[in-house]
């Protein structure tokens, strides 16, 4: 099922995790690896995937955190 542009979960891949559509690559792991300092580039080659693919992560996950709701506990 599409979640997002260019996203999907399927029960049976990555245990119903968000992919990128026709891929087994998590969005997290994208996420990851940018964070961890690797180029656009250097992803698109290393998981074989295209920079819109990069930029619908980011966008999904910018939504995702746009809805968190964050209660203070003191």
């Amino acid at each position: 099922m599409e979640i997002a542009p260019r996203i999907v979960v399927d029960e049976k891949i990555r245990f119903g995790k968000p992919v990128i559509k026709g891929t087994r690559v998590p969005v997290d792991l994208i996420l990851g690896k940018l964070a961890g300092g690797m180029t656009y580039e250097e992803v698109m080659k290393e998981y074989g995937i295209a920079r819109e693919d990069i930029l619908a992560v980011l966008n999904y996950a910018a939504k995702t955190v746009s809805g968190e709701e964050i209660k203070v506990v003191a």
